[in-house]
């Protein structure tokens, strides 16, 4: 007669379950990533009015806003306009993917009979936005470029999205972006790539990539975004418009990634900003206080005091600048188009110096953003999946300082990042204390053209082609990210504006960095250079 070891048949069938649950959790991650069907781009729907929205189209927030108000225009003439627009323009760009058009219509007119009848929603009467497919909207398909996601429909509102509606916007429709807003490109497998409105050959940057190419082509005046490592910038450095990462944690992050965040288990705690773009400084002062403060959801949003400050004059003005962060080139056109453009803050009589923060390692800048992310996405990773991720992804993580995995994943090693974290902090705050701003390339060169992954694994695209700058062969991430992270990681503030353009007549921009929780002073003094720079100009052809 055998005997029956219980303990060994127990420990098998454990063993068994955690395979399984390894290898789900791999399916899951790839899930629609190699198998999903072909994405389906924008098409305009037959019978539609399909025509260019000139001039309404071209005019800012603000002023729409003002031209509704005073009975210029209707809101029904201006959320008309935009979508005839989408209707002629969108099919190239692919850049609005879900277009509210029934919904926004009839808003319209009811935000018309309000106005008739002497009410006022609020500061954003009547003017039609747009929203990144990663916020919730009540009523809306709202993916996250995630197959698995395709066609959920949100019942609620992000914060975000409900304090657009609160001040009267109305909400046009949702921007494209790529898988889990994790590229500099947007490709997106539900729905297909977005093209650049400058030249369709490029790309207009990721992951806000659809907001951006929507902004710039005149089919939305104001869109929201998000920032991990750029993605509000370099799209807006991309296709010559204007957008702000704030100050991380000003806006609230209720109603992202839903289906797929857990609003009991937030793992996301640092370095991510929620923010607009827009085709003027103006639009984003307009905007942030909209969208800025404490919920009662998120609790890492403090109450900041948004009113105006006292400027100093161009004079005063204090200008820290460099192109150069850890010996990673940017292209020679970068450098002539920053140079020329400081140039002309100091014919203003701004005070300007070219220097990097003093104790501030870009290297190690890089190294910390990497492992802060590894440890706020991967968190839900099982243990012998994060091995074997951790094993395998070395060559890849070995190119570039960016990626990084942090082995073991204890609580003693996130404690040692943070920790470090906040040393860096200090650091550029301290900086920022002899500085009114600090100015800087947003990426390495213009827009690219369309790059394809080399391969996908566990759900994120992989680059191993370099891309080329002047003669610099440079890691994918590095050349679109090296100039931005670094603020990510330490939570500043930053503002992206035109400054100039390449000899192929590409929009070439610079960031421009403020201090933590002094969002409003940066876009007031981002506004004074702005003025001096004049490099703002709509792609031809819209």
């Amino acid at each position: 007669m055998r005997t029956i070891d219980h303990h060994s048949v127990w420990k098998r069938s454990q063993t068994i379950k955690s395979l399984s649950c390894i290898l789900l959790f791999f399916l899951l991650l790839n899930s629609g990533c190699r198998t999903s069907p072909e994405p389906k781009p924008y098409q305009t729907p037959e019978g539609a009015i399909s025509e260019s929205g000139r001039p309404i189209v071209f005019l800012s927030a603000s002023d729409l806003a003002v031209a509704i108000r005073s009975g210029t225009y209707t809101s029904l003439e201006v959320v008309s306009a935009h979508i005839n627009h989408i209707h002629k323009y969108n099919p190239a760009l692919n850049a609005i993917i879900v277009v509210n058009e029934q919904a926004a219509l009839e808003r319209a007119r009811k935000a018309d009979e309000a106005l008739a009848d002497g009410e006022l929603w609020g500061p954003l009467h009547g003017v039609p936005v747009s929203i990144k497919d990663h916020y919730a909207v009540k009523n809306m398909r709202i993916t996250n470029a995630y197959p698995p996601l395709a066609d959920q429909v949100t019942d609620f509102d992000a914060t975000v999205v409900k304090r657009l509606k609160d001040a009267g916007a109305i909400i046009l429709g949702i921007t494209n972006m790529p898988v889990m807003a994790m590229d500099v490109q947007t490709f997106n497998p539900i729905y297909g790539r977005t093209n650049n409105p400058w030249d369709l050959a490029r790309t207009p940057g990721g992951s806000t990539g659809g907001g951006a190419a929507a902004i710039a082509s005149g089919m939305t005046p104001l869109t929201i975004g998000s920032d991990l490592a750029g993605s509000i910038r370099i799209p807006a450095n991309f296709c010559g418009v204007y957008g702000i990462k704030p100050t991380e944690n000003l806006i609230s992050s209720y109603g992202i990634f839903p289906g797929i965040a857990d609003a009991n288990k937030r793992t996301i705690r640092a370095m991510a900003s929620l923010g607009p773009l827009a085709r003027s400084i103006k639009d984003l002062k307009l905007c942030l206080p909209i969208i800025a403060g404490p919920d009662g959801y998120d609790a890492l949003v403090p109450a900041i005091d948004m009113s105006p400050k006292p400027l100093p004059g161009y004079k005063k003005l204090r200008i820290a600048w460099s192109d150069n962060f850890g010996d990673v080139p940017v292209s020679e056109e970068t450098r002539s188009v920053l140079k020329a453009f400081i140039d002309k803050l100091a014919a203003e009589g701004c005070i300007v110096k070219q220097i990097n923060p003093e104790h501030f390692d870009f290297s190690e800048v890089w190294k910390t953003w990497g492992e802060m992310v590894d440890l706020q996405f991967n968190t839900n990773i099982p243990s012998t999946a994060r091995f074997i991720m951790y094993t395998l992804g070395a060559w890849h993580r070995s190119k570039t300082p960016l990626l990084q995995m942090v082995y073991p994943a204890t609580y003693d090693r996130y404690i040692e990042i943070n920790s470090r974290r906040e040393i860096l902090i200090a650091h550029f705050e301290q900086f920022l204390m002899k500085w009114d701003v600090f100015i800087c390339p947003v990426t390495t060169g213009p827009a690219f053209k369309h790059r394809e992954p080399n391969d996908t694994i566990f759900g994120y695209n992989i680059y191993d082609d370099p891309i080329k700058i002047d003669d610099h062969p440079l890691n994918y991430w590095m050349a679109n990210c090296a100039y931005t992270t670094p603020f990510n990681m330490t939570g500043n503030p930053s503002v992206t504006i035109p400054a100039g353009y390449s000899k192929d007549g590409m929009p070439i921009g610079v960031q421009v960095v403020g201090r933590r929780w002094h969002d409003m002073e940066l876009l007031d003094i981002a506004e004074m250079i702005d003025a001096v720079a004049g490099a703002y100009r709509e792609p031809e052809g819209y």
